[in-house]
């Protein structure tokens, strides 16, 4: 399983929400590990290319075309930031926003509303002027009509006749006016909403940068932390070698974790110092008599698997015994298991055929919470994937040697009280018809 992630490069996200903390962290160690290898494979090629004739020569380019640049450092000697609406004596970024946007649309409303009332006013000027002069017109005609002593009057009558045209131009006025000024207001009504809703379209992309930026600066906090656990787990694992070494309880060194892995001579070697143990072949395993998917693909598939591979080499019984271990429970959930471990306390444990991979999940009590950690049983071994560095002969072996030594030494967690069964038939029941 842990040589095609390697191979591939990937993990599927619903098997990588299986691993725990620590197997995570491990994974991403191998991970990096296996690219650094690629990549200085890569760079040998080349220079042996190169050497040869066969590429040219990188050309490396002049310092002189080397671009840096340099930050502005603050008193606490970080990258010195100014975040608006922060700052001594700043509005809150809300209320300058508001500000902005009420007063681009009132400017907006006012320079519309400047137009339309000149449109209006050249009309009403028109309009009038026409009107008068025609009336002018109109008297001037009828004032050769009228004899010299009413002329007097003719002129009594054209200013009457002026001042009522003039009043009905200013009552006029004041209507248009009226008319937009109404208009300006709603336009101005209409013009914020679009810009606000403008704004609230640019927040959620400024939203989306500092949540990327938030995101990619927990990714380096995160980085530095599996570099620190990492460190962690290879002493765990040098620490768990060494042990199973002295104990001579495990089927053979796991090269899961170990891209310089030994050779089948050093390993038969190692299998020859270890007393009551014989080197493994490649040749051995289950006999199938079917053709095993890569991954699980429904529950009929892992129950024939159980059968086909997994009953032969006893997994789930105790020891030297035909009774089925307490510890050992059929296809549950991960929900299942922590109901079942809920009123237990610290160290209990059960193992639980898993529904991910080709293999288990130990479902381990805490003080406070729980643990689950997969247990790999695709090849001719067990082993926890990518936390116990050992390979056990059977699955009973790997969980009485975790009665005795740690999982994980960050965690310290050691198997003690089995959890059973509640329910009857048991859920393993369809495993063993």
């Amino acid at each position: 399983m842990l040589q095609q992630i390697l191979r591939d490069m990937y993990i599927d996200p619903e098997l990588l929400a299986e691993l725990s903390d620590v197997q995570k962290h491990i994974l991403f160690y191998k991970m990096r590990e296996e690219q650094l290898r690629r990549w200085r494979e890569r760079e040998a090629w080349d220079a042996l290319a190169q050497a040869e004739g066969l590429r040219p020569a990188k050309v490396k380019r002049g310092a002189a075309s080397n671009k840096h640049i340099q930050w502005l450092q603050g008193a606490d000697g970080e990258v010195w930031v100014w975040v608006m609406g922060e700052g001594p004596g700043d509005k809150p970024y809300e209320e300058i926003s508001e500000e902005l946007i009420a007063e681009r649309a009132r400017l907006q409303a006012q320079k519309e509303a400047e137009e339309l009332w000149r449109q209006k006013e050249a009309e009403i000027t028109k309009k009038f002027r026409d009107a008068l002069a025609n009336e002018k017109a109109r008297i001037l005609a009828e004032k050769w009509k009228v004899e010299m002593e009413d002329r007097k009057a003719a002129k009594i009558l054209e200013e009457r006749i002026h001042e009522e045209f003039k009043r009905k131009e200013e009552e006029e006025r004041r209507r248009g006016e009226e008319q937009i000024r109404l208009q300006e207001e709603q336009r101005a009504k209409e013009l914020y909403w679009t810009l606000k809703q403008a704004q609230l379209h640019c927040q959620a992309s400024e939203k989306e940068e500092r949540e990327w930026e938030e995101q990619l600066r927990r990714s380096k906090a995160a980085d530095e932390e599996r570099s620190r656990r990492a460190q962690r787990a290879r002493d765990e694992y040098r620490r768990h070698s060494l042990r199973a070494i002295q104990k001579g309880t495990v089927a053979g060194l796991s090269t899961m974790f170990q891209e310089l892995g030994q050779n089948h001579e050093q390993e038969a070697r190692l299998y020859h110092q270890l007393p009551g143990t014989s080197p493994p072949s490649p040749l051995t395993g289950p006999d199938r008599t079917w053709e095993r998917p890569l991954r699980p693909l429904s529950r009929e598939v892992i129950v024939r698997w159980f059968k086909e591979e997994q009953l032969p080499r006893r997994a789930g019984f105790e020891r030297n015994t035909k009774s089925i271990a307490p510890w050992f429970h059929g296809i549950i959930s991960r929900e299942n298991a922590e109901d079942l471990l809920e009123n237990m306390t610290e160290g209990a444990f059960l193992v639980r055929v898993s529904e991910k991979i080709w293999g288990y999940t130990l479902s381990y009590r805490l003080q406070r919470g729980f643990k689950h950690f997969l247990v790999d049983a695709s090849g001719d071994f067990y082993s926890f994937l990518g936390v116990d560095p050992n390979r056990h002969a059977t699955l009973t072996d790997l969980i009485d040697f975790h009665k005795e030594e740690i999982i994980t030494v960050s965690g310290g967690e050691l198997l003690q009280e089995p959890c059973g069964q509640r329910d009857s038939p048991p859920d393993y029941h369809l495993l063993f018809e």
